[in-house]
């Protein structure tokens, strides 16, 4: 991909990975900007990185090639609307990781005819592992949907949907999926401390499982049931965990959270993009 011009307006989290992604795979910090009202932030990704920083939204939408709006999903319209006249003279392709804000009304704010990308990044981009779902508008062209891409798989994996509501079910599940693995990992290191573990050995062992179980889901062309039929030996300790978790519903509660995390990532879209 060409090195184009590239600016963030917001420099939290999610921002600071994709920067620190894309410098770490070549791309040039001199072509990317930062804008943020917090100068401690960009002070920090300036020094760390080498990248351009400014407190002034209107002058990285004059100058940027490709526009990440990385801003909480809250005060994206007022942030949106305020440059809007600058974007309509320089028309880059517009991406968004603003969760439950849709193209729509991101297109609307800035004055209407953008090319405009949803991504959906969850918070294992903080150490490049993140999963992405994107959805791009009908005026983004193949070529941007290959820059879109090529700058969200600097922190992980990627994938395309078809249906911008599709990235409600994906919010549901990758979005808010990293919180439901880690109240598991919290609840196990809690049953490890019941048994008499201490806590640094519980946590090192709950963590290096979690890891080494995504790991072979990862590399292996089985599914979950399978590789869990592998690793539960009859009437061994496994089924005897798994069938407690089976009894009491473990499936019935999961498939009911996510679906709550689904009504209220609908929700949430209408409330943020009315008009």
């Amino acid at each position: 991909m060409k090195h184009k011009a590239l600016g963030f307006i917001g420099a939290g989290n999610m921002a600071s990975s994709l920067v620190g992604g894309l410098v770490a795979d070549g791309y040039p910090a001199r072509n990317i900007w930062v804008s943020d009202v917090d100068e401690a932030k960009l002070d920090a990704l300036s020094l760390k990185f080498g990248v351009n920083v400014t407190g002034d939204n209107r002058r990285i939408a004059g100058l940027a090639e490709i526009l990440v709006l990385a801003v909480k999903p809250q005060i994206l319209r007022g942030v949106a609307e305020g440059m809007a006249d600058v974007v309509g003279g320089t028309r880059p392709l517009v991406l968004s990781i603003a969760a439950g804000v849709g193209e729509a009304a991101i297109d609307r704010w800035l004055g209407g005819g953008h090319a405009v990308v949803r991504c959906m990044p969850n918070t294992p981009a903080l150490v490049k592992t993140s999963a992405t779902a994107l959805h791009a508008n009908d005026k983004t062209t193949a070529a941007q949907r290959s820059e879109a891409e090529s700058i969200l798989r600097a922190v992980g994996l990627t994938v395309w949907v078809e249906r911008e509501e599709a990235l409600d079910a994906v919010t549901a599940i990758s979005g808010s999926g990293p919180a439901y693995f880690f109240l598991l990992m919290e609840a196990l290191e809690n049953a490890a401390a019941g048994l008499g573990l201490d806590p640094e050995t519980a946590r090192l062992l709950v963590q290096q499982t979690a890891l080494g179980a995504a790991r072979i889901a990862m590399e292996s062309e089985e599914g979950p049931a399978q590789l869990r039929h592998r690793v539960t030996s009859p009437n061994g300790t496994t089924e005897c965990a798994v069938g407690i978790f089976e009894s009491r519903g473990l499936r019935d509660i999961v498939a009911e959270a996510v679906s709550a995390a689904h009504g209220r990532a609908i929700q949430m879209a209408r409330e943020l993009g009315a008009e």
